[in-house]
């Protein structure tokens, strides 16, 4: 294994640490939704815009049942709503609804608040960090 690789797998190792070990929120995200994570995930994937019930699924990477009691049970809480895909009629629409879009920026809110340690750090080491993350998202 060569030095680059070296460092990209401790770089990695870090991030996995910091974000899923030492600061995970998803516990908290559930707790002050009320519902599982996953419900969490599937409003925020459907900020954009609606998504045909299949695509969902594949996002979450949940199988058709799940992804239907899934839904079921949002569409009961009256976070989303579905309806017949004009584009395939055999399909299912899920849309968030103004409720949805409330449960789900709550649950951005938490998630996106920094941990003590990352927000202590002086503003060119955050510039710095933002940029190196922000092109790591956008790389192909």
């Amino acid at each position: 294994m060569s030095t680059q690789d070296d460092l990209a797998t401790s770089a990695w190792r870090a991030m996995r640490t910091l974000v899923l070990d030492l600061h995970d929120r998803r516990f908290a995200v559930s707790d002050a939704i009320g519902m599982t994570y996953l419900r969490a995930k599937a409003l925020r994937l459907l900020l954009p815009g609606p998504l045909p019930m299949r695509e969902l699924g594949a996002a979450l990477t949940t199988d058709a049942p799940y992804t239907t009691v899934l839904v079921d049970d949002l569409e009961e809480r009256g976070l989303v709503h579905r309806e017949v895909n004009p584009a395939d009629r055999r399909s299912k629409l899920v849309h968030v609804t103004e409720a949805g879009k409330a449960v789900a920026g709550q649950a951005d809110r938490i998630q996106s608040a920094p941990p003590a340690a990352l927000a202590s750090l002086d503003a060119e080491t955050l510039a710095a960090l933002e940029q190196t993350l922000r092109a790591l998202v956008q790389a192909p």
